[in-house]
């Protein structure tokens, strides 16, 4: 199949193009780097049939850039990160807005098979748990998250629109903490900021108490889940929770990741920032029922390939 990866050089986007470059399909990946980095292609960029397009996709391409056909597209770009959206929020909302315009465009054009890669935090600071698709959410729509929330949820209602309106075989994955190799180092997030610290021999940063709960999926686990729900017949118009229902509280991932590393690092705490959720893990049995997945990977086994990654980071410093 020709397949396009909208956000391919992130960190999702880059290990989901390895998979879909290693079973043998044509792939193009188009990413403005402006997050994402070509570093995270070096695995696939030497294979003859990837494609890598430095474009934003806030600009709708021009044809002769994405000639047809394309047999699936999905849609990873974005921001992703607190670093990533805090310092570029327009930017964050604008190719949820455009960005997702032309990739449904491209898809439509085609008669392709189209995935938009939304997130947990279209639930925002949830009042129920675990979190399961028909939640409405709880999120505050003018906050310093808003851009990447509110984004998303603009990216999944205009996705749905083209399942309505246009009868395009779309799906959307709402997808929980991520965590693995090529994390970006510096991102803000708890999985990076932690191996890091740990591994240099400093204080691991709790916010707050450390007793707010996440739920971490290895990232190999969520591209496959990602494969099955663009390639499971029948789904069009369905949302669907991929992560690792799993949760542990800030304070056993620090105390995981301080064993793990052998480290002498001791953890101290600072404030929450806003509309930090407090706890968040997803309901699953949609993603059982309909894609036969659930992740496979332990915590701890994951994090061992990711602490080895950010100790060679740490070396090339």
């Amino acid at each position: 199949m020709r397949i396009l990866v909208t956000g391919g050089a992130g960190f999702i986007g880059s290990h989901l193009t390895d998979r879909l470059v290693g079973q043998g399909h044509d792939v193009v990946v188009v990413d403005n780097f402006l997050t994402g980095r070509y570093t995270n292609l070096t695995q696939a960029s030497t294979h003859p049939n990837l494609q890598i397009l430095h474009h934003d996709m806030i600009e709708r391409p021009a044809r002769d850039l994405l000639p047809s056909p394309f047999d699936r597209v999905y849609n990873l770009a974005c921001p992703a990160s607190p670093r990533g959206y805090g310092a570029y929020p327009i930017e964050t909302l604008l190719v949820n807005a455009n960005g997702t315009l032309h990739a449904l465009e491209i898809a439509q054009r085609d008669g392709a098979r189209f995935l938009q890669t939304s997130t947990s935090e279209v639930y925002g600071d949830p009042t129920i748990h675990p979190q399961v698709e028909d939640y409405w959410g709880n999120v505050n729509p003018n906050g310093p998250r808003s851009c990447y929330d509110e984004g998303k949820r603009f990216a999944e209602s205009l996705t749905m629109e083209h399942v309505r309106r246009h009868d395009l075989d779309a799906r959307i994955a709402r997808i929980f903490n991520t965590y693995g190799p090529r994390n970006h180092p510096r991102d803000g997030r708890v999985v990076p900021n932690f191996c890091l610290q740990a591994l240099a021999g400093e204080p691991l940063t709790v916010y707050g108490d450390g007793s707010q709960t996440r739920s971490f999926c290895y990232v190999d686990d969520l591209v496959r889940g990602l494969e099955l729900l663009m390639e499971t017949d029948g789904l069009a118009g369905e949302v669907v929770n991929l992560g690792n229902p799993l949760e542990v509280t800030m304070i056993e991932l620090a105390q995981q990741v301080i064993d793990l590393t052998g480290s002498t690092s001791t953890i101290c705490h600072v404030p929450l920032p806003k509309d930090d959720p407090t706890r968040r893990r997803p309901d699953i049995r949609k993603a059982q029922t309909l894609l036969n997945w659930e992740p496979d990977i332990p915590l701890a086994s994951g994090l061992g390939p990711t602490i080895e990654y950010f100790a060679g980071v740490l070396t090339l410093q």
